[in-house]
């Protein structure tokens, strides 16, 4: 197997603090910084999340500017992905800054149970967010917590309302929702395939502790992989992760094992179908 492979650093979200890592980036700084370091081992999307002063989660539209434009600067052909999860914001407040035209945005087909609470996508919500995107031109993710948001994305796709192939991620191991079962993995990348055709981008996160294993799974079984400080700070049971750029470094040792090329920036905007490097922004 030799097919690129592309790295997705997800350097932030809504839920870590730096009580659990220091190195968690919090400030815009701290993600540029981080950001530009897990760049430089290999990964080729940001996945973007922002934060209030207090480290609460946030949905403010400059900080997402301010996040993008030193991205850009710091990290050229980098593709840049807004995350539009409920845990930042109510309602359209989860999509206000699409308007600034990022490569790419998550977006959550359907709902379901997560730890404590029910991580909750109506379906109007869904439609205004898919809306969106097709205006500004922005490639989404769906992000799959269940079977059921595969399917539901090909309905979309059907429909017209994500306009290309969808580029689904498999999530596992959130408590209460799909746990990490190779079985069920196995099935996802069949599902995809058979939905969406043979030559279907995919990949696949792991919480916490399945981080690794999910890389692997993915990076062995021909698709991509995320990695960083939002879904997993440790490195194992005993040591913190030190930087979102080591953990793209055990990524990349991964990928090395399986005989895959970790993906340029240039190569992963070619397999995701975006605009290439230095084209004018549509």
């Amino acid at each position: 197997m030799s097919s690129p492979c592309i790295i997705c650093v997800a350097i932030t979200g809504s839920l870590p603090t730096k009580a659990n890592n220091p190195a968690v980036p919090i400030t815009i700084s701290e993600q540029i910084e981080s950001t530009h370091a897990a760049f430089e081992a290999g990964a080729s999307i940001v996945h973007a999340h922002v934060r209030n002063d207090d480290q609460t989660p946030s949905s403010d539209t400059e900080k997402f500017a301010a996040l993008k434009e030193g991205v850009e600067k710091h990290c050229p052909g980098m593709i840049t992905q807004f995350s539009t999860g409920g845990r930042s914001g109510a309602g359209k407040s989860r999509g206000g800054m699409l308007s600034l035209g990022p490569d790419m945005a998550s977006i959550s087909v359907g709902s379901c149970n997560f730890p404590t609470r029910v991580y909750e996508n109506a379906p109007d919500l869904v439609d205004w967010l898919a809306s969106e995107m097709r205006t500004h031109n922005i490639k989404p993710e769906v992000e799959a917590f269940d079977l059921s948001h595969i399917l539901q994305a090909a309905a979309m796709h059907a429909r017209g309302e994500i306009v290309d192939i969808p580029y689904v991620q498999f999530v596992m191991g959130v408590k209460k929702a799909m746990p990490v079962d190779r079985n069920v993995f196995d099935y996802y990348i069949q599902t995809v395939h058979r939905l969406f055709g043979p030559d279907a981008a995919w990949c696949a996160a792991g919480i916490g502790s399945h981080q690794a294993t999910l890389n692997e799974w993915s990076i062995s079984s021909g698709g991509h992989a995320r990695t960083g400080l939002e879904d997993n700070v440790r490195l194992d049971r005993d040591t913190l992760a030190p930087s979102n750029a080591a953990l793209v470094e055990r990524t990349a040792s991964i990928c090395e094992k399986y005989g895959r090329p970790v993906a340029t920036p240039a190569q992963a905007r070619s397999i995701l179908g975006l605009r290439p490097i230095g084209s004018e922004t549509a």
